[in-house]
């Protein structure tokens, strides 16, 4: 390997540090008019009448969309709609526009004029006579019998405002008789908030609808294939006159834009089926904030059981999710809570989780990463503390004993993998001082008191074979022998494309500087489900070795005869074609030779990449102020096993964002709903984003166990960095203040509520 695991300068770099680099806003088209929406001002209500003439009449307003002219066909702005395997069925429950909105936000009609402003006050000319209808906001509540319907056509009719589950997940013997087996039983239970991924861009698209029946839609989704079967679908449109692209780059994504992003792509496609001109919707800073996917908050509990000697026995977890109006994700992800959260990381051999997706009247809450390993993190890993208290074990090596191996039988239908967590669990221990530090809470006195905590856990590096989850790649050596890597991945910050480079680089063997990869286009590429599920490097280097192995042989087997020579003795490193370790050729000088005699290197691939865990360990380091409250997060080791660090400083810069990204999710973040006015974060201004004043010191770990499923032991890292740093700041908190909270963030003034609770003030 070259190219593989060295510090190569990304790709994008030049573009977004000098401007150049085009995002969705920065799209300009002939004749192009612009969107704004009509949004519900209650939580439930139903329209009994709506008057759009005034708003038609103004000058400059091109269309007017309602559920009166637009399809009131169902469908799932997420991309399970079209990426999830039978018996499970995605819960298609979303139109364009509705009469009966179901949270504050919802859309109820859009407007295209030649100027935002002309939108803008367009909208205000739509006369709406509304009866507002009852409402729910929280999970538990929503659960009751006598709590108001949400969505009462799609709801399991067996349980109360379910959406689709509930998600049951066994595997082993049934834990309610096993723990009557086991020396020592904990539970714990956590209430957790809503939060926002806070991507730098807000959501946005272009549509542009042709007399011919084609839509063109450019537009910050990070899956494009599934958006443009959504839209498709949604839109009664053949799949194959619809194309979706990004800009080409996304400002960030965060799960938040798998699928459609908000309802962006399908607003300005229904207002450009209407004017038949360009389309350009862009969401506010507050829709963003109060109209998209939210992370899931809810309640959880966790009951473990094990020996006298630390073996865990049995583990009952539940959650209730709040799903907020629509489905989008919600089922996928309460059980990918069950299944990465609590299930994975350890050999636990009763072991059941039930999750259950609760419709409210608030915004939809949907993917964010981590995709639900975060919250079902944060409440097995404080059961696990409990656990060692009282047994009397060290928390460490209590993880230890029982962390998954490579031989482990657990609930996910393919092996383990590489297994770094006692590594990883070592490492971080050794970067945070761990066996000075912990356990001192009995000897700090006055304001300030410092403790340590850990947390580890696993994720996955795929979808599969959870869902319809393949990729397709192609490959070419153009005249000049640069490499030309077709995928329809989309580049949304991670800096993928330039990791994906290095990997194709060294499979084919040809220069790094000669690779150029085309990305974010379905017009331009074959099928790829999108970035999410920690699996773009991952996965796209597994079709592309496939890829790769055919276009080196149709590489070889042209040269082979032009050289005289066997083209099984043939082979190529860094644009070099060698025999026998000798130059025969350059790969520069044979394309263009095959060029003229009307023949080009090229090969494609369609495979299902298989799936492995990631695992992952963090400490944390804190600071509690006992008279204000105040915690402050000092430092947080986070050890993970990367498989191979493809370019490190990427690697890095995925666990640094994660860990600050679950700071944020543990001391500071929350989104705080207000009875009939929606929720009070409207913008960055009044969300409790971490800033650089509340980055602590982040020390990331790369350990490298090569997985034997992954192109050069390559393992999934994306979404890994934020799912244990909660509950390592919780446990963290309980060791500085022998107290332990069951309600996130820790704010001031819920630590302080806490610490005078237990008489610790």
């Amino acid at each position: 390997m070259k190219y593989v695991g060295q510090n190569i300068p990304r790709n994008d770099g030049f573009d977004k540090v000098t401007g150049r680099g085009l995002f969705t806003f920065d799209v300009t088209l002939p004749r192009m008019v612009y969107g704004k929406v009509l949004r519900s001002p209650y939580a439930h209500a139903k329209v009994l009448s709506i008057d759009t003439s005034e708003a038609e009449a103004l000058p400059g307003v091109r269309a007017v969309c309602t559920f009166k002219n637009t399809t009131n066909k169902v469908w799932n702005g997420a991309a399970p709609m079209f990426i999830t395997p039978l018996p499970h069925k995605p819960v298609l429950d979303q139109t364009i526009f509705t009469d009966e909105p179901k949270y504050i936000g919802d859309e109820v009609a859009a407007v295209a004029a030649d100027t935002e402003a002309i939108a803008e006050q367009a909208v205000k000319l739509i006369k709406v006579e509304w009866q507002e209808l009852p409402a729910v906001y929280d999970p538990l509540e929503a659960v009751k019998p006598e709590s108001p319907e949400v969505q009462p056509k799609f709801a399991n009719p067996d349980f109360h405002n379910i959406c689709g589950g509930p998600i049951v997940l066994e595997f082993g013997g049934d834990p309610t008789p096993a723990f009557d087996q086991c020396d020592a039983v904990v539970e714990y239970d956590v209430t957790l908030p809503r939060v926002k991924q806070a991507q730098m861009e807000p959501h946005g698209a272009v549509a542009t609808y042709s007399p011919d029946g084609r839509l063109e839609v450019i537009c910050t989704t990070q899956s494009l294939y599934p958006t443009k079967m959504i839209l498709a679908e949604a839109l009664d449109l053949p799949v194959s006159k619809v194309t979706v692209k990004n800009a080409p780059y996304v400002g960030g994504g965060f799960g938040v834009r798998i699928g459609l992003s908000g309802k962006a792509e399908i607003l300005a496609a229904a207002l450009s089926m209407q004017c038949f001109r360009p389309v350009k919707l862009i969401y506010t800073r507050e829709e963003d904030f109060t109209c998209s996917d939210s992370r899931h908050g809810g309640y959880l509990k966790c009951k473990l059981g094990a020996k006298a000697d630390g073996t865990f026995v049995a583990i009952d977890t539940q959650a209730w999710l709040n799903t907020g109006a629509y489905a989008t994700f919600g089922t996928d992800l309460v059980g990918v809570c069950g299944a990465c959260g609590t299930a994975g990381a350890y050999a636990i051999p009763n072991f059941r989780y039930t999750g259950w997706p609760v419709y409210t009247n608030q915004m939809t809450a949907g993917a964010m990463r981590g995709f639900g390993t975060p919250q079902g993190n944060a409440v097995v890993e404080p059961a696990i503390e409990l656990m060692a208290e009282k047994l009397g074990m060290d928390p460490i090596e209590l993880r230890k004993k029982n962390s998954t191996r490579e031989d482990t039988k657990n609930w996910f239908p393919f092996p383990p993998g590489s297994c770094g967590t006692n590594e990883c669990l070592d490492k971080a221990a050794a970067a945070i001082g761990w066996y000075d530090k912990h356990g001192k809470a009995g000897e700090q006195t006055g304001r300030i008191r410092r403790g340590v905590g850990i947390s580890a856990g696993t994720h996955v590096s795929n979808a599969a074979p959870f869902c319809v989850d393949y990729n397709t790649v192609i490959l070419r050596i153009e005249r000049d022998g640069t490499l030309f890597v077709n995928s329809s991945i989309p580049e949304i910050g991670p800096g993928s494309t330039t990791a994906c480079l290095q990997v194709a680089a060294d499979l084919i063997g040809v220069p790094y500087k000669d690779a150029v990869m085309k990305f974010g286009d379905t017009d331009a590429a074959p099928f790829d489900i999108g970035s999410h599920a920690t699996r773009t490097l991952y996965t796209v280097s597994y079709v592309m070795a496939d890829a790769g192995k055919k276009l080196r042989k149709d590489i070889f087997d042209w040269v082979g005869p032009k050289l005289g020579i066997d083209p099984e003795n043939l082979d190529m490193t860094d644009g070099i074609i060698t025999c026998d370790g000798k130059q025969v050729a350059t790969l520069a000088d044979m394309a263009s030779q095959a060029h003229l005699e009307g023949k080009q290197f090229l090969a494609s691939s369609c495979q299902v990449p298989p799936n492995c865990l990631p695992f992952y360990a963090q400490a944390a380091e804190v600071e509690v102020d006992m008279e204000t409250g105040m915690v402050k997060v000092i430092k947080v080791a986070a050890a993970h096993d990367v498989g191979k660090a493809v370019n490190p400083p990427l690697c890095r810069g995925q666990i640094e964002g994660g860990v600050l990204q679950g700071v944020g999710y543990a001391v500071r973040e929350e989104m705080t709903y207000v009875e009939g006015k929606g929720f009070y974060n409207k913008g960055f201004h009044s969300y409790m984003l971490p800033t650089a004043d509340d980055r602590p010191e982040i020390e990331s770990i790369l350990v490298e166990n090569p997985d034997p499923s992954g192109v050069f032991g390559i393992i999934g890292i994306g979404e890994c960095g934020v799912n244990p740093t909660l509950a390592a700041i919780g446990n963290a908190v309980a060791d500085a203040t022998g107290v332990r909270f069951h309600e996130f963030p820790l704010t001031p003034g819920r630590v302080l509520a806490g610490l005078k609770a237990a008489g610790k003030a």
